[in-house]
């Protein structure tokens, strides 16, 4: 008698540990998985708080935490500050994983925001920064299209054929997910606000409007492929650098709060992450 109720209370716990093994697993397949990547402009660098990968300046508050708070669904953030196209292949800083490894035939959803740095935005910006009133120093778009061209506007042409290998990559790693690709919103008002912020009128029209070109070339690259495209451009208008810092959504060249200069502050991420969660078809419970 003993003996069986020995075993009895065994099988018992066999059972009861097996069904702890296997509830995780069935819990998993109802869960809506959700895989983030892309640059700073996903990742939101020096907004608190900081999650514990400190090499890609990644914040807990970044627009794909909104997103996944929003739509109920299980985050892989991947996003990385200063990512180009080559570190979804490569490690980042030689330690960080390939972004691509976060996908799978599980993805239900991957957002991307990603080319800023292919085409060096940020050091464009940075080389227009004019301390002194012309025509005192030199203009950044005269120095951009010296010679009748235009060098940002042919570097993102350049970037259009490689982003279309990230779509086709993205859609064979994770070949159910819904791909929704975000733009970059508006930085600039027209004519800037100099010398609020130290980038002469034209220089800061021709920084938007590269901005802007980025921007149509990722919505065009994602309709060829039948992604979804988020246009930031119009929730952030009247939010950029030079609005009153209780109303902007990015900081300047010298920040007013806690963010890395020339990104979207905590206000941007909540507004973007709002924005791009109610493009995306919520997952239907079944």
């Amino acid at each position: 008698m003993g003996f069986q109720l020995g075993r009895l209370a065994q099988l018992g716990f066999t059972l009861t540990a097996t069904a702890a093994l296997l509830a995780p697993t069935a819990h998993a397949a109802d869960e809506f998985e959700y895989v983030a990547m892309g640059d700073s402009a996903a990742a939101g660098p020096l907004i608190p708080d900081p999650d514990p990968n400190l090499l890609c300046f990644r914040s807990t508050v970044n627009y794909p935490r909104v997103v996944a708070e929003a739509l109920g669904a299980e985050l892989t953030d991947v996003s990385c500050s200063g990512a180009t196209i080559a570190d979804f292949t490569g490690k980042q800083h030689g330690i960080v994983p390939p972004q691509y490894d976060a996908l799978d035939d599980r993805t239900d959803l991957v957002t991307i925001t990603v080319g800023g740095n292919d085409v060096s935005l940020v050091p464009a910006v940075v080389s227009c920064v004019n301390l002194l009133p012309e025509p005192v120093g030199s203009s950044c778009a005269d120095e951009f299209t010296a010679g009748g061209g235009d060098e940002l506007a042919a570097r993102i042409k350049a970037f259009a054929p490689r982003f279309d290998e990230v779509l086709d990559q993205i859609q064979r790693r994770a070949p159910k997910a819904e791909i929704v690709v975000v733009g970059y919103g508006t930085y600039l008002r027209p004519g800037g606000c100099y010398p609020k912020e130290p980038l002469w009128s034209r220089d800061a029209d021709y920084i938007q409007s590269s901005v802007d070109k980025l921007s149509a070339v990722l919505a065009q690259r994602a309709a060829a492929h039948g992604a979804r495209f988020v246009d930031l451009g119009p929730v952030s208008k009247g939010h950029d650098v030079c609005a009153p810092p209780k109303n902007k959504y990015y900081e300047g060249v010298i920040p007013t709060s806690a963010a890395a200069p020339l990104h979207p502050n905590a206000k941007g991420m909540r507004a973007f992450g709002e924005t791009v969660a109610k493009a995306i078809q919520p997952p239907q419970n079944s």
